[in-house]
């Protein structure tokens, strides 16, 4: 039993890990939104690097949530045995792939156009879809990982 407990402690003890690295990343691209958003009236070029940045680690954001800690929450789930979270989660999970090909749209569009006309309206559209993507990952690692804490601790 101490041993399961401590494979449990291995194991999503490290998951905790993978998952704040990947919350601060999620802050650091928060951080760039915003200062994207504050250029209004700036010249292209200082909007441009700025924008450059933010689709870089959104890009990066993106990949790791799908490719690294859904899978790892997903996993965390059925190896708890928890039918319900995962259920849940699945649901959590549908509304942040349909938030994917949104984010991925904005990043090819200014990946393949240096034209900013419409740079603050885009911008506006991606806020709403981040918070919505946001919001669902969070419930997703509360009904995936959080509530299983008391039993890797």
């Amino acid at each position: 039993m101490l041993e399961n407990c401590q494979d449990a402690k291995e194991r999503w003890g490290g998951v905790s890990q993978i998952i704040d690295r990947w919350l601060a990343e999620r802050q650091e691209m928060l951080v760039k939104y915003c200062a994207l958003s504050d250029t209004k009236g700036q010249d292209d070029e200082a909007r441009g690097d700025k924008l450059k940045r933010l689709c870089e680690i959104m890009v990066d954001y993106v990949s790791a949530g799908h490719f690294e800690v859904y899978d790892q929450l997903l996993q965390e789930g059925r190896d708890f045995g928890d039918d319900k979270a995962l259920k849940a989660g699945a649901e959590y999970f549908k509304t942040v792939d349909g938030t994917t090909e949104e984010v991925l749209d904005f990043n090819d569009k200014y990946q393949e156009t240096d034209d900013l006309t419409s740079l603050d309206a885009d911008l506006s559209r991606l806020g709403e879809t981040l918070e919505a993507r946001f919001s669902a990952e969070d419930r997703m690692i509360a009904v995936l990982h959080e509530a299983h804490r008391d039993k890797v601790e």
